[in-house]
């Protein structure tokens, strides 16, 4: 079983890589936000994740351990195998991923190609709990993310703070702020908003 590889980039593909280790070629499918960060000619070292099916081994690598993560999560859900996995992390970076799994947000989960509507509900429903075990982070500056998914701002941060500070998880904390701006809109006061999340987290 491979689990990493420490070599040299020698071609990138659409959809792929080639890592010479010492002189032995390995074709690695990777994720587009993967593939972007390789340099041909320069030194990589990937986190492997590998698959042995019937007729091949497929290797899939990462260049992060949060990515790799989430691939062995998504995978586990039905209707997702490795391919779907990666165009998911393709369009979407694992704290997004864990934002939108947090929030319930199915429009998010649906933006990348191979996820419909069903699949991104089953997403949703199914990997609530092992998002909750990755946290949410903050965004990150200049990154674009749906209202609905991602509650940003003074008002929001300080909501979801005030809940933690009743003892709700963050996780917990952060879906109920999204869900109440949601609802409310992005004009609504800190007490407001904390009234109506609490709402949410009482249903």
């Amino acid at each position: 079983m491979i689990a990493k590889l420490k070599g040299i980039v020698d071609s990138v593909d659409t959809d792929s890589a080639v890592i010479d280790v010492g002189g032995v070629g390995y074709l690695v499918s990777a994720s587009s936000r993967t593939l972007r960060d390789l340099v041909v000619g320069g030194d990589v070292t990937m986190l492997v994740e590998t698959i042995v099916r019937e007729d091949a081994i497929a290797l899939y690598g990462f260049l992060e351990t949060a990515e790799r993560d989430w691939f062995r999560i998504l995978t586990t859900v039905q209707g997702v195998g490795a391919r779907v996995a990666l165009s998911i992390l393709s369009t979407l970076a694992p704290d997004e991923i864990a934002r939108a799994i947090a929030a319930q947000d199915r429009t998010t989960l649906s933006r990348p190609a191979g996820v419909g509507p069903k699949l991104a509900a089953r997403l949703a429903t199914e990997l609530k709990d092992k998002a909750a075990a990755f946290g949410v982070a903050p965004v990150a500056k200049g990154t674009a993310a749906a209202p609905a998914a991602v509650p940003s701002g003074s008002i929001n941060e300080d909501a979801v703070s005030a809940l933690v500070n009743l003892d709700y998880k963050r996780v917990e904390a952060f879906g109920a702020v999204a869900r109440a701006t949601q609802r409310l809109g992005d004009g609504a006061t800190f007490d407001a908003l904390v009234r109506a999340a609490l709402q949410e987290l009482a249903r």
